[in-house]
């Protein structure tokens, strides 16, 4: 046979399988309509079991397991049709219209936040940004962010969760598994690292240099010009300049910003340090209550999947059945969970979409424990 001639047999086949396909989704609906009578939940893990088991069964060794592919994916596709016709009656949908309802139109301006560090750090910068006129509390550490959201002392927190060179906060991932929040917005900050040391002191006598692990990394290629001086950890880069200043010492500097310079007395002894110019940290502002404002379009989830084959393939299969492009996913390992991870994802989709109100009908439906994060709009 002639390649045309073997296309047109596939046009053939295709158009075949296009008319069942529609007559199997039509099918789909009664059945979804039935359990919705019927109080039914729309997954039956064991008539999906046997239903694949079966197919690769009589489909023969050699195309066992592409039917399986192929019947998982007409299976999930079936679910969510079934999940769409029944969408609006779970819990947590509701509890998203009720927030989307209830969250006032204009985003606060003047609000109690928890940042992390002293005064000039980064996140401090971030929070400027987000808000007009922020009330800012200190927290030595990440996880006093979170703790001051859970406790109600601040009503905001802002975290930094990703850089565009040294990649995710990890220690930020681990926190987001065991504290409860929602995320309301996120921002977008260009990071310029400088070595700022005491006045009078020079590049070659340097011998100590702190700043935040993140921003050590982000300033690898700088730092191997300068293999007498050794990097030392700190929990921020306003606190290595803070420290600098406070020691008095020549031999040691920060990594850290201009305005860390400027507010602590610090000279600039190297500027724009980082290894990439376009150098950006991602921050999440947090809050304890769910709050979704006007112009929602990214979503962020946390997963735990089923520990088998193929697990998180149909997760990203539905989604792309869905049309919602995901722009982030992180894995994580659960404490006390040996070999199980959990997921994280950025999802873009508006809330206002047919393939939001679908997704968040299936959560439930799609992993073994879920937790939605919120809905909100990035700032740049």
């Amino acid at each position: 046979m002639e390649l045309s001639e073997l296309r047109q047999e596939i046009d053939r086949v295709d158009d075949g399988l296009l008319q069942l396909f529609v007559e199997r989704m039509g099918i789909s609906a009664q059945i979804a309509d039935y359990k919705k009578e019927q109080g039914l939940p729309v997954v039956a893990p064991l008539r999906e079991r046997e239903k694949l088991m079966d197919m690769a069964k009589k489909a023969g060794p050699e195309m066992a397991n592409y039917t399986r592919v192929l019947f998982s994916m007409l299976i999930g596709l079936s679910r969510s049709y079934q999940s769409r016709r029944n969408a609006g009656t779970t819990e947590l949908y509701k509890k998203i219209t009720e927030s989307i309802a209830s969250t006032p139109q204009l985003f606060p301006q003047a609000p109690m936040v928890a940042c992390q560090g002293v005064e000039g750090a980064y996140s401090q910068i971030a929070c400027e940004k987000i808000f007009k006129s922020p009330f800012i509390l200190y927290f030595k550490n990440f996880e006093g962010v979170f703790n001051a959201i859970e406790q109600g002392l601040c009503q905001y927190g802002i975290l930094p969760i990703e850089n565009s060179t040294a990649g995710s906060v990890k220690k930020v991932y681990d926190l987001m598994i065991r504290h409860n929040f929602s995320i309301v917005r996120t921002f977008r900050l260009k990071v310029d690292h400088n070595l700022l040391g005491n006045p009078g002191a020079k590049l070659e006598d340097i011998r100590e240099i702190y700043s935040h692990e993140q921003a050590i990394s982000q300033c690898s290629e700088f730092l191997k010009n300068l293999p007498a001086a050794k990097a030392i950890p700190v929990e921020n880069t306003a606190v290595a300049a803070q420290m600098v200043a406070q020691s008095g010492r020549k031999d040691v500097a920060a990594l850290s910003s201009r305005s860390c310079g400027e507010l602590y007395g610090l000279s600039c002894l190297a500027s724009s340090v980082q290894d990439e110019g376009n150098n950006r940290t991602r921050f999440i502002c947090i809050s304890k209550n769910l709050e979704i404002y006007p112009g929602a379009d990214k979503t962020s989830l946390m997963m735990i999947l089923p520990h088998r084959p193929g697990a998180l393939y149909t997760v990203l299969a539905r989604l792309f059945a869905l049309g919602i492009n995901v722009t982030k996913l992180e894995s994580r390992p659960i404490p006390e969970r040996e070999f199980e991870f959990m997921f994280y994802f950025d999802l873009e989709t508006s809330i206002y979409s047919e393939e939001f109100v679908q997704l968040m009908c299936e959560l439930e439906d799609m992993c073994e424990e879920f937790k939605y994060l919120g809905s909100y709009s990035e700032v740049v």
